[in-house]
């Protein structure tokens, strides 16, 4: 209980006030004056009559600061902070690394909000530091998140069981929350001399890949890793849905190249294995590669500023801004001839808004492009093909990227933009084994089960199922405009003309003469596949004029943003 007396009460007669109180209502009293100051306290103590009054206590005269005890506990606390071996922090700075409590603050600074586990195997027989993995809430770039980081000076990282315990408890606590995970991984696996008790239980590491699961697609996971990620630590940057690999550090695999060596005899550096290039360039497991440390977090910073926190909300919107070069110059980048290449970025940078152009995976699957823009201040995904890399044909790397991206936007309610100018999906007894009928489905099917917003800009050419794959007028885009280069066809003038008049053809002896029906047979063809006859039979919405593009695609997403989709009832689709 707590009493208010008057200000003029002296403490003799705050001290009788405590006790009579503690008696009268068998329960412990505080009684302060009114601005605050505690002048007395009674503890009731169970007695009875005035002997079980209580006992009364009045403020002690000594300075309150930190008892003896409150001093140990942070004497510890500076221990645990401090990581493992000096040995090994000495290390760090040789491999470009920062120690992981210092990576924190780099990261946080003052959002730093609270860490857990801190003193988990506080008493093993060996030193082990919160067992080398640190867990906690911090506020990144005006969000609410949950991390985790390996400490690299403790077991080089490795993972056990209480270790195992505060990153479930980690996951479990954003899939309650709803807010974004950021995982700094720097962990060589898992710690193979304390595997009893964390590997195969039910809520051991291998609980990481369910919960990584449950929360793909509910909140955003971000992966930077900062060194070699080996075996199942390996597993939680492919589950991520964002990877920033750092160069020169960073390395991910299934096994160490030791392991790689002893299995199959191959002698390979851990760079040639599973360094930066080869998860950007050839596995796609990277989406970035970050230069250093600062550049890591510079390319997540920017990364975040796109996504919501979860799948109930709508991505954050900026303040609009005009486009890096204008609008007016569209149609001039576009070459004339539908076999000419260019850089579909240029296009890019004249309809978005400016600096908002950021791409994932550049290195993978390069004839197309995609990433997030924003297009006035609208966050929105962008799917384009990219006549610059073999001439924007669909390969089955780029069209598994393309279907992974669209995937991610659509379940953080991202609106796509397909930019379409593409001969379509490669043929060839490559492609066949690299599995392109596989991989084209899952870009097909991707496209069709979205429900956000999608606008289709038919920029040049879209033949063949490239035309579906890039949500042509059959795959519910809310809109599919066309500039006047467009064309819609089944094949290319030059393909059809082959497949359907090669023998009238190769009876004409004149050489002069079947050069000139060619002509005459390509013109009729771009004549009927030319997007003035689409426009007309209505296959698509309208053709607009390059310099209004801009506008165009603004005017478009803002009526279309609150449209909701309903897909079939079922659990799920079986492609992706």
């Amino acid at each position: 209980m707590k009493v208010t007396v008057a200000a003029d009460t002296t403490a003799e007669q705050a001290r009788a006030i405590a006790e009579a109180l503690a008696t009268r209502f068998e329960d412990d009293v505080t009684v302060r004056s009114q601005d605050g100051e505690r002048l007395a306290a009674a503890d009731y103590d169970g007695g009875a009559g005035a002997a079980g009054a209580g006992s009364t206590r009045s403020e002690p005269d000594r300075d309150l600061g930190p008892t003896e005890r409150e001093e140990t506990l942070w004497k510890e606390i500076e221990d645990i902070e401090l990581g493992g071996p000096e040995k090994y922090k000495e290390q760090l700075p040789e491999q470009g690394k920062k120690f992981v409590r210092d990576r924190i603050d780099l990261w946080f600074g003052d959002g730093f909000l609270f860490e857990d586990g801190k003193f988990a195997e506080f008493d093993a027989d060996d030193r082990l530091p919160a067992d080398g993995l640190i867990t906690g809430a911090a506020e990144f770039e005006g969000r609410d998140v949950h991390f985790m980081a390996n400490d690299y000076t403790v077991k080089r990282g490795s993972m056990a069981a209480k270790g195992v315990e505060k990153f479930l408890r980690m996951q479990q606590r954003a899939l309650k929350t709803g807010q974004p995970v950021l995982y700094l991984m720097d962990s060589s696996g898992g710690r193979i001399d304390q595997q009893t008790g964390f590997f195969a239980n039910r809520e051991g590491i291998g609980k990481y890949y369910y919960n990584h699961s449950m929360l793909s697609g509910r909140v955003p996971q971000i992966c930077v890793l900062y060194g070699p990620c080996i075996a199942g630590a390996a597993y939680t940057p492919v589950f991520a849905d964002f990877t920033v690999m750092v160069r020169d550090m960073s390395a991910m695999a299934i096994a160490s190249p030791r392991m790689v060596e002893m299995v199959t005899g191959e002698d390979i550096s851990l760079e040639d294995l599973g360094g930066p290039d080869v998860h950007a360039q050839y596995s796609g497991s990277a989406d970035l590669v970050a230069d250093d440390e600062e550049h890591a977090r510079e390319l997540v910073a920017q990364l975040v500023s796109y996504l919501p926190d979860n799948s109930d909300n709508q991505p954050p919107k900026t303040d609009g801004t005009a486009p890096e070069h204008p609008a007016e110059e569209i149609d001039g980048i576009i070459p004339q001839e539908p076999n000419r290449g260019y850089d579909m970025t240029d296009l890019i940078r004249r309809v978005v808004d400016a600096d908002s152009w950021f791409e994932l995976q550049p290195e993978y699957g390069k004839e197309i492009l995609t990433g997030f823009a924003r297009i006035d201040g609208r966050p929105v995904g962008i799917v384009a093909n990219q006549p610059d890399q073999r001439a924007g044909a669909i390969f089955p790397d780029a069209a598994e990227k393309a279907a992974e991206f669209i995937w991610k936007c659509d379940a953080y309610n991202i609106p796509l933009l397909y930019l379409a100018d593409t001969p379509g999906f490669m043929a060839g007894s490559q492609v066949e084994k690299d599995a392109i009928l596989e991989k084209g489905k899952k870009m097909i099917y991707a496209t069709s089960s979205a429900t956000v917003p999608k606008q289709c800009v038919v920029v040049r050419k879209a033949y063949g199922a490239g035309i579906y794959a890039m949500s042509g007028p059959a795959y519910d885009p809310e809109s599919t405009i066309a500039l006047p280069s467009g064309e819609i066809a089944i094949m290319g003038p030059e393909a059809a003309i082959n497949a359907v008049y090669a023998r009238k053809l190769a009876e004409i002896d004149d050489e002069a003469e079947r050069k000139q029906k060619e002509q005459e047979l390509r013109e009729e063809y771009r004549e009927d596949i030319d997007v003035h006859r689409m426009a007309s039979e209505v296959v698509i919405d309208e053709i607009v004029p390059p310099s209004t593009l801009r506008e165009e695609l603004t005017n478009r997403f803002a009526f279309y943003e609150g449209i909701e989709k309903d897909l079939p009832d079922k659990k799920h689709g079986t492609i992706i």
